[in-house]
């Protein structure tokens, strides 16, 4: 089954984002709410979202922006104590995203006990924090270091907030990663947070990757989840889960329920 198979099964899985608040050191810092604010709002995120029925979580540092290519440790240590804090309330898989660092991302992942991990790995990028250029094969040997040749590494082939450098075509570099990098998955993003990619992205990158995980990774609304999911393998969803649809906003319950009822319908119930 391999290791996606092995942390989601069958099912093409919904993800959830926990976008926690900003972390110490960032500008959004909420020094008066402090860490004790961000677990808080972290776990009624957690709370709604496992209670609408999510296959799976994944927490991210979404709002640590401007973001950056080699994050403070205080930042991963940070969002390791906040995971730690929920981890026995946590009933469902889950992931880790600590934007944009690879090796950060593999290195929490081994120390909470996630089951995912989201990021960029491959590619060459003009981006809004400078060039842009992640090592898979640095990030791959780092999770096997560390002893987690079960973690499940889902590569987001289509940056947001940057261009690629590589003048191939979408399909043609997500089919290259495959064979170069071995990801468990590949997802396809929008322009940035929020945004939806091309319908036509998606299927023309599920249709040269017929064996491998494909799944939308930004803009999933309750609209369009039902269309998503007939040629998709799954899909990470923040934003729409928002009250009013707010990236930044808590997650909204019902909209969180909403939403995983559209989801299963089209899976067929499941």
């Amino acid at each position: 089954m391999g290791n996606f198979g092995r942390v989601f099964g069958a099912v093409k899985p919904v993800i959830g984002m926990v976008h926690l608040g900003a972390l110490p050191g960032a500008p959004l810092y909420d020094a008066h709410a402090g860490v004790k604010g961000i677990v808080e709002g972290a776990r009624a995120d957690l709370r709604a979202l496992q209670a609408a029925g999510f296959d799976a979580v994944m927490f991210g540092n979404e709002n640590d922006r401007p973001y950056e290519f080699k994050v403070d440790v205080a930042s991963t240590a940070t969002m390791a104590m906040v995971i730690g804090a929920l981890k026995s309330e946590i009933k469902v898989p889950f992931g880790v995203n600590v934007l944009w660092d690879p090796m950060s991302t593999v290195a929490l992942a081994a120390a909470v006990g996630a089951a995912f991990v989201r990021e960029i790995f491959t590619g060459t990028y003009a981006s809004d924090m400078g060039p842009w250029t992640p090592n898979a094969g640095e990030a791959m040997r780092y999770r096997n270091r560390l002893g987690r040749p079960d973690l499940a590494m889902l590569f987001n082939v289509s940056a947001e907030f940057a261009d690629s450098l590589d003048r191939r075509s979408l399909p043609d570099r997500a089919r290259s990663a495959v064979f170069s990098s071995i990801p468990d998955a590949v997802l396809v993003s929008g322009a940035i947070t929020g945004e939806a990619a091309a319908m036509s992205d998606m299927e023309a990158v599920k249709k040269v990757l017929p064996m491998t995980p494909v799944l939308a990774n930004t803009g999933v609304k309750h609209a369009t989840v039902g269309d998503i999911l007939r040629f998709a393998d799954g899909c990470v969803v923040g934003s729409a889960l928002k009250y009013d649809g707010h990236t930044w906003n808590a997650v909204d319950p019902e909209r969180a329920k909403d939403f995983m009822e559209r989801a299963r319908a089209a899976r067929g119930g499941k």
